[in-house]
């Protein structure tokens, strides 16, 4: 309780005095309560309740900026959890007491550092924004610097890869399926969320809602229009669903469906860690490393910062040569 007063106070001068200032309030703080007893009428539950509020009013906001449902979701748990742990109201939270939360989150879960900077991110999104609405006088997570990860050279597919996929799918809808995946580069979420009216076959384009509702315009080949063309001819049920279960009552694919498809043909066909995101992540890799200017990439992609972009990309070591060649030598 003692240590909450402190901070409180250090909080509400840290506005009006400089950082030598802060370091003396600092000793004469130590100095004044050293073996003083500090007790809080406030109530426990009060506090919680105090928290959540404000916690509901920052995924409102985050909302109305267009996050998605799965993110909020994302967001509240992380959260939450660091509330049970740290037990004080927002405006006692310390950067030693989120520095040690999250060495036990990392330590308790065997977290990677991924996985930590992401919660730090979530941390530091939600304290700017009760400093930015003077909740708190200033951010804890300031001091928390981004947490240096390595950076993974992510596998792409080979056009062999691709050919031998196409080669074995056991049924048309499959095949429009890797084919749609693999020309539009679109997300498996908005690939099950598709309907035969979306798909304009006359310009070879459809609208696909992205992350946020966000909406954009993705393209497909020749061949993608004609596989998709057959696959919806020979379909006899009524469902407006672009792709559904092979079986009755043929409803809407999942997007566990998608995955567990596309696992079972990597399995069957040899071919190491075949999922739906490998598609979107070859087709960024080839636009770009055929000369395709990042920011069309990104607009095709439905990026929001074009640093996602980069990091979809890998340019052929083969081109760097051929690039080196025609540009230094």
């Amino acid at each position: 309780m003692k240590e909450e007063l402190m901070t409180n106070i250090e909080q509400e001068m840290m506005s009006v005095l400089d950082n030598a200032q802060m370091e003396q309030l600092k000793r004469v703080l130590k100095h004044c309560f050293y073996n003083v007893k500090v007790t809080f009428e406030e109530q426990d539950i009060e506090k919680e309740l105090n928290n959540n509020k404000l916690l509901d009013s920052f995924l409102s906001s985050k909302h109305i900026e267009g996050c998605s449902a799965k993110s909020l979701k994302y967001y509240r748990s992380t959260i939450e959890n660091m509330y049970k742990s740290v037990k004080k109201h927002v405006k006692h939270i310390t950067t030693d007491d989120l520095r040690e939360y999250l060495d036990i989150y990392q330590k308790k879960n065997n977290a990677s550092k991924v996985t930590i900077d992401n919660v730090r991110r979530i941390f530091s999104s939600y304290f700017a924004w009760l400093e930015d609405e003077d909740y708190i006088i200033k951010s804890p997570v300031r001091r928390i610097h981004k947490v240096k990860t390595g950076k993974s050279v992510k596998e792409t597919y080979t056009d062999e890869m691709l050919e031998i996929m196409r080669d074995s799918c056991e049924n048309i809808r499959d095949l429009a399926m890797i084919d749609l995946l693999a020309s539009t580069g679109m997300r498996v979420g908005e690939l099950v969320t598709l309907d035969i009216t979306d798909i304009d076959f006359d310009n070879r384009e459809c609208v696909v809602f992205g992350k946020g509702d966000k909406e954009r315009r993705v393209y497909f080949d020749a061949r993608t229009k004609i596989h998709l063309s057959n696959y919806i001819k020979s379909r006899k049920d009524d469902n407006q669903a672009l792709f559904v279960t092979l079986l009755a009552p043929h409803q809407r694919l999942k997007i566990s469906g998608v995955e567990i498809r596309l696992r079972e043909l990597g399995r069957k066909l040899n071919i190491p860690k075949v999922h739906p995101h490998k598609f979107r992540r070859t087709l960024a890799t080839r636009a770009i490393d055929k000369g395709m200017p990042i920011e069309q990439v990104q607009k095709l992609l439905g990026h929001t910062k074009i640093d996602t972009t980069l990091q979809y990309a890998m340019v052929d070591e083969a081109n760097v040569k051929l690039a080196h060649k025609k540009y230094i030598c």
